[in-house]
């Protein structure tokens, strides 16, 4: 079972990740029009990529499936631009629980 749509009521733009590069980050094209759920949430955090812990203040959830590596750029509903910091598939094969994808951003 698959988050309901009528949850994700929200739009975020993300740019992937792709890595470091002699000019700093590189990232993907924007996919634009990411159907989500943002909420303003002040939590501490374990970057994936380093393993330092840091406080995130925006969580987004959206369906499976999203391409959204720790380090992509992602635009809120409200036009600030943020880091992932970390990114979590909720998957429960069997339990009548949706499946969701869970960024937590900068």
């Amino acid at each position: 079972m698959i988050i309901p749509a009528a949850f994700l009521t929200q739009r975020v733009t993300v740019e992937p990740y792709l890595g470091d590069t002699a000019y700093g980050p590189a990232y993907g094209p924007p996919v634009p029009d990411i159907r989500a759920m943002v909420a303003p949430t002040v939590r501490q955090v374990r970057r994936a990529s380093d393993g330092r812990e840091t406080v995130s203040t925006a969580q987004v959830i959206t369906a499976p499936g999203l391409d959204c590596p720790p380090g992509s750029r992602i635009t809120l509903p409200s036009g600030r631009i943020t880091t992932a910091l970390s990114v979590a598939d909720h998957s429960a094969p069997g339990l009548p629980v949706p499946d969701c994808m869970e960024v937590m951003c900068e």
